[in-house]
């Protein structure tokens, strides 16, 4: 078995054991590293990454917008979904204009979602550690 297929049968594996707090994380790193290989791709002018990048960004980010709950998440799910639907937005402009600024913007937002929501993964794990305990 090669090394790419061992790693992804890894991660296929972590996918389908982990909690739903965090599928979302993972969703997160995804769009990270998607976004700076865009951003990469863009320096470079490697149209082929750039598209590839983009185009996975936007499925990741979509897949955040179809999972949110509004009922149990109330104002802080429609605000996610207006932040959400405002980097779809822009990461189609992205894919048209070329606008690395925006990009690196689109960075540090989705940087800071996964870094606030790693910390409520870990504190919901935490929690759930100490009912057991």
């Amino acid at each position: 078995m090669s090394y790419a297929t061992q790693t992804s049968s890894y991660r296929d594996m972590e996918i389908q054991a982990a909690a739903p707090e965090r599928l979302v994380v993972i969703v997160f790193e995804h769009l990270v590293v998607n976004l700076e290989r865009a951003r990469i791709a863009m320096e470079r002018r490697d149209i082929e990454l750039r598209v590839t990048s983009l185009r996975r960004a936007r499925g990741l980010v979509g897949e955040l917008l179809a999972t949110l709950d509004f009922e149990q998440g109330g104002p802080i799910a429609t605000q996610l979904a207006d932040l959400y639907q405002y980097m779809l937005y822009e990461l189609v402009d992205i894919g048209q204009r070329g606008d690395v600024a925006t990009l690196r913007k689109l960075v540090n937002i989705a940087t800071s979602l996964r870094d606030g929501f790693t910390s409520a993964a870990q504190s919901v794990a935490v929690g759930a550690r100490l009912k057991t305990a």
